[in-house]
């Protein structure tokens, strides 16, 4: 590519800058035409698992933040309505705090990413840094944070969005792309805060105790924690309502060998879509699933554990096959060009992210009420660890906010024009001083519909199953 492409790349960030200033991002005002806030959580709710919605609808219900994660068509509908740059790179629609964390690469390193992809598509990258921006002005709120530190890591978040863009723009075309944070750069970073305010070492411990818990999580401990012996037979344990092994579900013997064999089915066309040909799900059979419940805005969509056996039974896999429907932002958007949802979150996953599992795919598969799903396959547990934000003091909300700013950058750049979107930032921090503007009204526009959903909730319009 020669200078002159950059240099026009450079100008059409520019020129975004001139036709839609930064400032206009700042604040948010509700349109006069604002959906019902839990009318669109109805409508969402009409294609999930009926007897899991009240699960889903309890989860929302335990604070504005948790709310927050389960709003996520409520804000693409809001977002919808705001200025953008008119630069589109691949999104991952759900940018919020608590889908960044550490997790496994193929080559045994841990890093620190984006780990969920639910929502993606291409679309303005300005939505994900507004959706991660104001998950922290919440959550701050949530953990008791005064104004001030609300704003400090909704700055923050911004400003190290903005300067890791302009780096990598400035990097060679490889170096920008391999470009991501490990785990001892994370420490060593946590480390460098620690010494520069003087602070106790309790940051530096969590930081350590979340990657050590995280390198215990693989197949072998889910298998111990999820597993057991039935009758000579390996079993998924049963927990209702949120894990119901199959035959719970189906207790017709027909209907469960043909729920089985449709797994079995799923599993082996799901093996085309892998990266590595000669993979090693081949040396792997298929023993028993159940339907698990997961996350918030997750629940409710149709999620099995697999349980696969390798030489033995104690050479466990065990898997997600997790259904994948409709993006919330195609609505505002436009039709993802994939057929499958599955594959969208997939290609969208292996873009945005620095290293994938090797055992990520999808597959579509027609259940037995005749409809057609697509789903996406994952290893359940995979090195993975994520932040407790009940136990996070403002400093390490801050020094998080930054992890996660960076992170959403690299993603960005790898899907996207970076050179573009560094020149629309520009130096200063005015494009920081309006996303904190935007988070803070937004925080208090998600604190108006927390309040309608527990209305809601306590007229008997929606019914919900808290403490689950």
């Amino acid at each position: 590519m020669s200078l002159s492409d950059f240099d026009e790349r450079r100008a059409r960030g520019q020129e975004a800058r001139r036709q839609t200033p930064r400032r206009l991002h700042a604040g948010w005002t509700p349109p006069d035409d604002r959906p019902d806030p839990v009318a669109l959580l109805e409508e969402q709710a009409t294609n999930r698992v009926p007897e899991l919605v009240p699960i889903r609808y309890g989860r929302m219900l335990a604070s504005p933040f948790a709310f927050y994660r389960g709003a996520a068509l409520l804000m693409a509908s809001d977002l919808s309505t705001t200025p953008v740059s008119g630069i589109v790179t691949q999104i991952c629609g759900d940018a919020h705090l608590s889908n960044f964390g550490v997790f496994g690469t193929p080559e045994r390193t841990m890093v620190f990413d984006l780990n969920d992809f639910d929502e993606t598509l291409p679309g303005p990258w300005e939505w994900d840094l507004k959706r991660l921006a104001a998950s922290f002005e919440i959550a701050g709120r949530n953990a008791g944070f005064s104004p001030a530190e609300c704003r400090e890591a909704t700055m923050t978040v911004a400003r190290f969005y903005r300067e890791e863009m302009r780096k990598l723009a400035a990097e060679p075309v490889m170096t920008a792309w391999y470009e991501r944070l490990d785990a001892d750069q994370l420490l060593e970073l946590a480390r460098s805060e620690e010494h520069a305010h003087r602070a106790d070492k309790l940051q530096v411990k969590r930081a350590d105790a979340i990657i050590a818990k995280a390198r215990t999580k693989d197949s072998t401990a889910a298998f111990a924690k999820l597993v057991r012996v039935v009758d000579g037979e390996l079993r998924i344990r049963a927990d209702p309502p949120l894990i119901e092994p199959v035959e719970h579900l189906f207790p017709d013997a027909d209907e469960l060998r043909d729920v089985q064999n449709w797994m079995r089915r799923l599993i082996e066309e799901y093996r085309s879509t892998l990266l590595v040909e000669n993979h090693p799900i081949r040396e792997f059979e298929y023993v028993h699933m159940a339907r698990k419940v997961v996350g918030v805005g997750s629940v409710g969509t149709r999620a099995w554990v697999l349980l696969l056996r390798g030489r033995d039974e104690g050479d466990p896999l065990i898997l997600q096959a997790k259904e994948a429907q409709e993006s919330v932002l195609e609505r505002f958007l436009g039709a993802s060009p994939y057929a499958s949802h599955g594959q969208r979150v997939v290609a969208g996953q292996r873009l945005m992210q620095a290293a994938s599992d090797i055992f990520l795919g999808w597959q579509s598969a027609e259940g037995g009420d005749g409809i057609v799903r697509d789903f996406y396959i994952r290893q359940l547990f995979d090195w993975k660890g994520s932040i407790d934000l009940d136990d996070v003091r403002p400093r390490g909300a801050k020094l998080y906010a930054r992890l996660c700013g960076q992170a959403l950058a690299r993603a960005h750049s790898r899907a996207g024009d970076r050179v573009a979107i560094a020149a629309y930032l520009g130096r200063s921090d005015s494009f920081d001083r309006a996303i904190a503007d935007f988070s803070f009204d937004y925080a208090d526009q998600n604190d108006r519909d927390y309040r309608a959903f527990v209305e809601a909730e306590s007229t008997g319009r929606i019914t919900a199953l808290t403490g689950l």
